[in-house]
């Protein structure tokens, strides 16, 4: 597997209406041809001719095709996250209404579900998260406990379930986060859908009990 380990180069960041929309159309041609062929064979010629484009506008916006990758990953990672704040988390508010039966392990377990449904959704998101195509540098940011995806995850144990906020915490998510991306990535080499999920549950099953081990320890009890 191919393994990015540095920063693309920087791309322009559209300021008109037009222009966003011409960016847009990049993404969403890249985006439809990952679904259909190799990533090694979208080229930013093809990019170009799928968004009705001429080479030079797409170039306008994005240097290379790793720009590109980067874009997309971070645009479904704020879908995701959107999607995450409008479901999951107004879920597990409801949840800690009554705080003696909740499991704080129902946090990861629901961030995870929530996850699978969205790779299921987006191929081409699996194509690049799975074959490690994003640049080291977007794929930090995007992870980080501080601005990334697992700040949401973060900000809720620190505020509904009153974890303190240390170090060791940023870390741990940190883990989390690496582990459970390439977990899954074996998830979804599996022959059949029934072993992916075997493989999906002994995760969460695994990462809730290092992220809670409390919780789990009180579970073997």
């Amino acid at each position: 597997m191919q393994t990015v380990e540095v920063s693309a180069p920087a791309r322009r960041t559209p300021v008109q209406s037009r222009s966003q929309h011409t960016v847009q159309r990049v993404l969403d041609a890249a985006s439809s041809l990952l679904e259909q062929m190799p990533l090694n064979d979208v080229t930013t010629t093809r990019i170009a001719a799928e968004a009705g484009l001429s080479i030079g506008a797409l170039y306008r916006f994005f240097p290379d095709k790793q720009t590109i990758i980067d874009a997309i990953a971070v645009r479904h990672v704020e879908q995701f996250r959107a999607s995450l704040e409008e479901s999951v988390m107004k879920m597990l508010e409801r949840e800690l209404a009554n705080l003696e039966t909740f499991d704080p392990a129902l946090v990861l377990d629901s961030v995870v579900d929530a996850y699978i449904v969205y790779l299921d959704a987006h191929p081409d998101f699996r194509t690049i998260s799975f074959g490690r195509y994003i640049s080291a540098a977007t794929k930090e940011r995007q992870a980080s406990p501080s601005v990334g995806l697992p700040a949401l995850l973060k900000n809720f144990m620190l505020q509904r379930l009153g974890i303190p906020n240390t170090p060791e915490l940023d870390l741990m998510l940190r883990v989390v986060s690496e582990a459970g991306e390439r977990l899954i990535a074996y998830a979804y080499e599996q022959p059949t859908r029934e072993d992916r999920d075997r493989v999906i549950s002994e995760m969460k099953r695994m990462l809730s009990s290092y992220l809670f081990p409390s919780d789990a320890a009180s579970k073997q009890l």
